[in-house]
């Protein structure tokens, strides 16, 4: 009878075997913040092949999306020239023949392998996992830790992040909490701890177009380097520095009416702003958001918010979509009593300038606009390895919905300020105005945030 002994043909090194040999022991809560290239989905897919056999039950090995699911760990090759699941999970080990379609491997232990995406978590409810490899953390959906966690909690499961930083995000957030907890095992190896990759190759690496911070968070695990590629990223860190985002109540009941900006999916996030225009600029005093649901649950859910809404403000597309019924989205939000607009196609270039525009004198809820506020931290371009240049269009992640939502709002916010202007005038209450500027005068985005710079007075 054959004989295979685990990790099979895997030689750990020693810092990856610190870790393996620490859910051996028992071990339930780990991160490893690793360089690029350190092996991270390699060892995390030997050690579960290795706990599998210990326990009979479902492992998930996830990543932020199926299609980076599928490339990065159920193709993938190992430099001898094997597939990486035939090294780890060699086919006597397993019990028919893999579901190619939904990546799964059934062994002959009793236990289930499976390659899954944060950005369809919520399909996967009523799962049971007993251990969870969170492949690439800083870039997954954070809310599918909150759907796990009660789940190995209760079943006694354990989970393991790995990835290299991308600013202060999640990320940063679950290495504080492992670094500080003694329940944990924690471990961040840069190119001078492991030796694999060389300062010569990061050297060249550079000089062949990759930014120097880029290089810093792939090669250093830096956190400190912005979120290159990030498109919004530092002007969210401006609003932060300029104490714009904070909590208290920022909604003026007397001020003009609340307008909502979507970026919306069928199973799929669905992602909604509130905005209300002040004298000094907009605020953003709530964002909400899901997956899963349909237009009929949105309407309920907005009808239903603390907020008396005047308009809703939808994608191009939703005069197409139907989420299976006899009406269009737009349609629906009509019939339901909404002011809704459904917003002109446009280039996501011209979005995002609208966007940056704006955030440059936005103000945002804190508390309620956290999730928001984090999709907009991450929402990113893509880099490419090959090209040496970042991508035109963003990568379509957990972040981007939370980044189209307030780009759409961003494009029609001028539009808000003169119709403000113009109803405070018609009341004869006097509309935000300068010292040269009568009643009836009609704001733009750059009277606006020229206003808001005079008002604050000299920066020191």
């Amino acid at each position: 009878m054959t004989q295979i002994i685990l990790p099979n043909r895997f030689t750990p090194r020693d810092y990856q075997n610190e870790v393996m040999a620490y859910f051996d022991r028992g071990g339930s809560r780990a991160c490893t913040v690793w360089h690029r290239r350190a092996g991270k989905d390699t060892t995390a897919i030997h050690q579960i092949a290795k706990m599998a056999h210990q326990r009979p039950g479902l492992y998930w090995h996830m990543l932020p999306t199926q299609r980076q699911a599928r490339k990065v760990v159920w193709d993938a090759f190992t430099r001898s020239g094997d597939r990486l699941l035939d090294q780890a999970l060699p086919p006597i080990l397993r019990k028919g023949e893999p579901n190619n379609t939904e990546m799964k491997m059934p062994l002959k232990c009793g236990s289930m392998y499976q390659l899954v995406g944060s950005d369809s978590y919520d399909a996967l409810v009523g799962s049971n996992p007993v251990g969870v490899v969170f492949s690439e953390w800083s870039l997954t959906d954070p809310r599918v830790w909150d759907y796990v966690r009660p789940i190995l909690l209760e079943n006694g499961g354990w989970a393991w992040f790995i990835y290299t930083p991308r600013g202060y995000n999640h990320g940063w957030d679950i290495k504080e909490i492992a670094e500080a907890s003694d329940d944990w095992f924690y471990s961040i190896k840069t190119i001078d701890d492991t030796g694999i990759v060389t300062r010569e190759d990061v050297d060249k690496e550079i000089r062949e177009g990759m930014p120097k911070e880029l290089a810093e968070q792939e090669f250093y695990c830096s956190f400190s380097s912005a979120n290159v590629g990030a498109i919004l990223g530092s002007y969210i860190e401006e609003a932060e520095r300029e104490g714009r985002v904070l909590d208290g109540d920022l909604f003026d009941p007397d001020g003009s009416p609340v307008f909502v900006s979507s970026d919306i999916g069928y199973r799929d996030t669905a992602a909604w702003w509130f905005w209300q225009i002040r004298p000094d600029g907009p605020v953003l005093v709530d964002y909400d958001e899901d997956s899963g649901l349909d237009a009929e649950d949105w309407i309920s859910r907005l009808q239903t918010s603390p907020w008396i809404i005047e308009n809703v403000y939808l994608p191009h597309d939703a005069k197409a979509k139907t989420f299976a019924t006899k009406h269009s989205v737009l349609e629906q939000f009509l019939k339901a009593g909404f002011g809704a607009r459904v917003l002109p196609r446009m280039e996501i270039r011209d979005r995002i300038n609208a966007a940056r525009v704006v955030a440059k004198y936005a103000r945002f809820h804190k508390t309620n606009c956290k999730p928001g506020l984090a999709a907009l931290r991450d929402w990113s371009y893509t880099w490419d390895d090959k090209r040496k240049v970042f991508s035109q269009e963003p990568l379509h992640n957990w972040a981007s919905h939370g980044g189209d939502g307030f780009s759409y709002g961003a494009t029609i916010v001028e539009q808000h300020v003169k119709a403000w202007a113009d109803r405070s005038a018609k009341k004869n209450s006097p509309a935000p105005k300068t010292a040269r500027q009568g009643h009836h005068h009609a704001y733009n985005l750059e009277d606006l945030f020229s206003e808001r710079e005079s008002r604050r007075g000299p920066r020191v």
